[in-house]
């Protein structure tokens, strides 16, 4: 396992790669995160033999703060910094599990790329179709949501903040996180997942793997909303609930988050194959 750093059009991106062959997963954290907050599953998922790979987003962690923040953090422009760190890296095709953020910017690259990609995971992301009418319907409303556009934040909003994020598993290096993250960010992820692509066409148009986890407690995506979409193909068929978790399952309930992330992974590397090779063959 190693920590690089990618060099991308908005400024640097800070890497860990776990190494190994075979179909790597890239694992994107939410906002005000960074990669460390995936500790629990990097052991398990190199148990398996799996390559694993997660970034810390232009902004957060140890990545650099972009030059252009209304470029570099739309959805747009942190899809375009992975790419980058894709090519770095010299790897051509991926799953991705992406939490929150991370998986609003997984579905972007499930439009715009989909010859990297062998499937995605999503959890804590609410899958909206565009404009305000998809986000009402995809959002609960919290209050917490107000000041999620704010560009500062008070200690006691990062903390609210944490707390909606991690309920009661947050640490005192989970607000650190959210303390150094660029305020800057907020507001253009804001916008642009207001006026962004319709991500639930995406989704449910997709012809590769799409799966769906999230806590039983999720406080920021409907869960109703997201078990009544029409998924083309829907992994097994179901979206899963772990039970007593919130946003973070994968912190909260990492026995049970990881088995169906390794199981995901072995899936998508033979489904998101398959449907590769019928997409050069039509080309």
């Amino acid at each position: 396992m190693f920590e690089t750093f990618a060099t991308s059009r908005y400024g640097k991106i800070a890497v860990l790669d776990s190494g190994g062959s075979g179909l790597p997963l890239l694992m994107l954290h939410g906002a005000g995160a960074s990669k460390g907050v995936f500790f629990r599953q990097f052991g398990s998922l190199t148990a398996q033999k799996h390559r694993v790979v997660s970034i810390d987003l232009l902004g957060h962690g140890r990545s650099d703060r972009a030059v252009e923040p209304e470029q570099a953090y739309t959805l747009e422009g942190f899809a375009t910094g992975v790419i980058d760190v894709l090519n770095f890296m010299g790897i051509e095709r991926i799953a991705i599990f992406g939490w929150s953020l991370g998986g609003h910017i997984a579905i972007e690259l499930l439009r715009d790329h989909p010859d990297r990609l062998a499937g995605i995971m999503l959890t804590g992301t609410p899958i909206a179709a565009r404009g305000p009418l998809g986000m009402l319907r995809a959002f609960h409303l919290r209050k917490e949501m107000l000041f999620s556009s704010k560009p500062t934040y008070t200690a006691s909003e990062t903390e609210r903040f944490a707390r909606l994020c991690y309920a009661e598993g947050v640490t005192p290096g989970l607000i650190d996180d959210i303390a150094r993250s660029d305020g800057r960010c907020r507001p253009v992820i804001a916008r642009s997942l207001l006026s962004g692509a319709d991500q639930q066409a995406v989704v449910t148009s997709s012809p590769l793997p799409i799966a769906v986890v999230n806590g039983a407690l999720e406080p920021i995506a409907r869960l109703s909303h997201l078990e009544g979409l029409h998924y083309r193909q829907l992994w097994r068929g179901k979206c899963h609930t772990i039970a007593a978790a919130g946003h973070a399952p994968f912190l909260r309930k990492p026995g049970a988050f990881n088995l169906l992330l390794n199981s995901f992974v072995r899936d998508a590397a033979v489904v998101g194959h398959d449907v590769s090779v019928q997409q050069r063959a039509s080309a």
